[in-house]
C-alpha cells in the first residue's frame, strides 16, 4: 500500500500557503466608508474596531472594503432588539466569509502570528521551551 501524501501544515492540504496575520492587528486609519449612506455613530465605532483586527490586513490586501462595510452595517443592526432571524443568519454567514471565527480562519488558511516579543515582555511564554524550568 503506498504511503499517503505528506501535508505540510504551513502549506495546507491543497499546497496553498498559510497567510500569517499580525497579532497586533492592522494599524492606521480605516478605509473610507464605501457605501452611499453615511455611517451612524455605532457603525463608525464598529468600522474602526473591525479595521484594527488581524483579519483586516487580509481584507485590505484582497480589496474587501465593501463586503466589510456590509458586514459592519448588518452586525450593528443585528445587535439591536428587533433583529430578525434572517438578519442574524446573514451576519453569521458574513462572519464566516470574512474569517472572523476560528473555523473560518482555518478554512481560509489564515493564522494569527504569535508575538513572541510581547509574550516575553508580558511575562507570558506559551511555547513549550519557555515553560520548561531547570531543577537542581
Amino acid at each position: 500500500m503506498p504511503n499517503p501524501p505528506k501535508i505540510d501544515p504551513a502549506r495546507g492540504p491543497r499546497g496553498r500557503g498559510v497567510t500569517l496575520l499580525p497579532a497586533k492587528g492592522r494599524t492606521g486609519k480605516p478605509p473610507a466608508w464605501p457605501l452611499p449612506d453615511r455611517m451612524d455613530e455605532d457603525e463608525a465605532e464598529a468600522w474602526a474596531q473591525l479595521w484594527a483586527t488581524p483579519q483586516a490586513c487580509a481584507w485590505e490586501k484582497l480589496g474587501w472594503v465593501r463586503t466589510v462595510a456590509r458586514y459592519c452595517r448588518a452586525m450593528v443592526a443585528a445587535e439591536g432588539r428587533n433583529a430578525t432571524p434572517a438578519l442574524l443568519a446573514q451576519v453569521t454567514a458574513l462572519e464566516d466569509r470574512l474569517g472572523l471565527t476560528p473555523k473560518a480562519m482555518r478554512l481560509l488558511l489564515w493564522q494569527i502570528a504569535s508575538d513572541e516579543v510581547a509574550e516575553k515582555r508580558d511575562g507570558k511564554t506559551t511555547s513549550a521551551r519557555g515553560r520548561l524550568k531547570a531543577v537542581g
